[in-house]
């Protein structure tokens, strides 16, 4: 635990139970994936559609940082279980934190908080439109922040730096956009496709905006669903 941490989780936490109506508001953003991901997804739509127009370049952008966001959540993920475990602040016997009306008590108790993979995700794509439209890449930018990730932090499920280490390692990953080759070998490869086969791309393309939008939830469910199955042919208890 360091000061910067304790200092903003105990100043949020005085607010707690101050209201029963604002602590379940909060509780209902955190989980509801149309108002995380499917807001900003529907921004993405408008852009491909409305500044699409003006040329392929936009689309590229977009469709490269939808592309990239999976491995970035995964380099999260994969950082949560090499790093040191870090218990979240709810579970935290140090802090002493209130718990917000409505919200489980169990709530990721088995998950490392660092780094926040919400806040990777949703500032990869934030920033991508940022490229696309100044206006509606802050309007993103603002939205990821004061509606996504404070409220993790108010409730107690993530750490001010698990949400900073997060949102750094999602705007370096969007960042990556301004590697032309890179661009080229990975959106302008799909956006070729798109020209040859358009019904199968759009298909595609609303996969994989789906999953942006709900944080690949239900390729985890999936993936975890395969792990379990390959321990019970092994003869294992599944986890």
């Amino acid at each position: 635990m360091n000061g910067f941490d304790s200092t903003i989780l105990s100043f949020l936490n005085t607010f707690v139970h101050r209201s029963w109506i604002f602590d379940a508001v909060l509780v209902v953003l955190e989980g509801n994936r149309l108002l995380k991901g499917g807001l900003i997804m529907a921004l993405f739509c408008w852009a491909w559609i409305k500044l699409g127009e003006d040329g392929r370049k936009n689309r590229e952008i977009l469709l490269y940082g939808m592309l990239v966001c999976a491995p970035a959540v995964l380099l999260a993920r994969g950082l949560a279980l090499l790093l040191p475990f870090r218990v979240r602040p709810l579970h935290n016997p140090e802090l002493h934190y209130r718990l917000a009306y409505t919200l489980d008590p169990n709530a990721l108790e088995k998950w490392s908080s660092f780094p926040s993979d919400h806040a990777t995700l949703y500032f990869a794509l934030a920033i991508t439109l940022l490229f696309v439209s100044r206006r509606w890449g802050g309007i993103a930018l603002l939205y990821v922040f004061v509606a996504i990730c404070l409220p993790r932090v108010y409730l107690g499920l993530h750490y001010p730096t698990d949400i900073i280490g997060g949102a750094l390692l999602g705007i370096l990953t969007a960042f990556t956009v301004h590697l032309l080759w890179l661009r080229k070998l990975v959106a302008g490869t799909a956006m070729r496709w798109m020209d040859a086969h358009p019904a199968a791309f759009y298909i595609s393309l609303f996969l994989l905006s789906f999953e942006n939008g709900e944080l690949f939830e239900s390729l985890r469910a999936m993936a975890k669903l395969a792990v379990n199955f390959a321990q019970v042919l092994l003869g294992r208890t599944p986890h």
